[in-house]
């Protein structure tokens, strides 16, 4: 049987395209999540590890969507070979239980590891950047200026929220918070 493996890192990636490359892997299950690659605990991977049974192939595009490290990635295909099970990686195709089998796996998953590493370097190196101006401000930029804040608070003293968020788009929780904040000010 063919299992196919499709994790993204954050919420707002999508997983289509890995599914679809699944799909047209003529894969008969496919697990997927939205997951961090750094964390050990990968429920749906997990879950999927313990459905695999000899003859059966894991199929994945790329090798750090299940490995979050090298010496991941070696431990869970040998444990895997060792199960008899055959693991496929879309970009770099199916991994063969030899000693030149291993030492690609091995080299390409320290290249995996080695582009994850750099781009958290420069994503570090943006930040440090960005925080020496004095405008700088962590997290997401608001959604609505503070005049559509104020102005959808005036509203609420004689609308409902519901009315308020159809006006304004602004939502109940965002209202809710503009007016604590405007409470505790005041």
């Amino acid at each position: 049987m063919k299992y196919g493996y499709a994790r993204v890192s954050t919420l707002r990636q999508d997983l289509e395209a890995q599914i679809q490359s699944l799909e047209h892997e003529g894969c008969d299950v496919i697990y997927s999540e939205k997951f961090t690659g750094t964390q050990a605990d990968r429920p749906k991977f997990k879950e999927l590890l313990t459905k695999l049974e000899k003859g059966d192939t894991l199929i994945v595009t790329k090798l750090d969507r299940f490995a979050r490290s090298t010496v991941d990635a070696i431990n869970t295909v040998k444990e895997l070979f060792e199960r008899g099970v055959k693991v496929h990686v879309l970009n770099m195709g199916l991994v063969e239980d030899t000693p030149t089998g291993r030492l690609i796996l091995t080299i390409m998953s320290g290249f995996a590891e080695f582009e994850r590493d750099m781009i958290i370097e420069r994503t570090q190196e943006g930040k440090a950047i960005a925080k020496q101006r004095a405008d700088f401000r962590e997290g997401r930029p608001n959604k609505f200026s503070r005049k559509q804040i104020e102005h959808a608070l005036e509203l609420k003293e004689t609308h409902s929220y519901t009315q308020v968020e159809q006006l304004t788009g602004i939502s109940k929780s965002t209202l809710i918070r503009a007016k604590r904040k405007q409470q505790g000010a005041g």
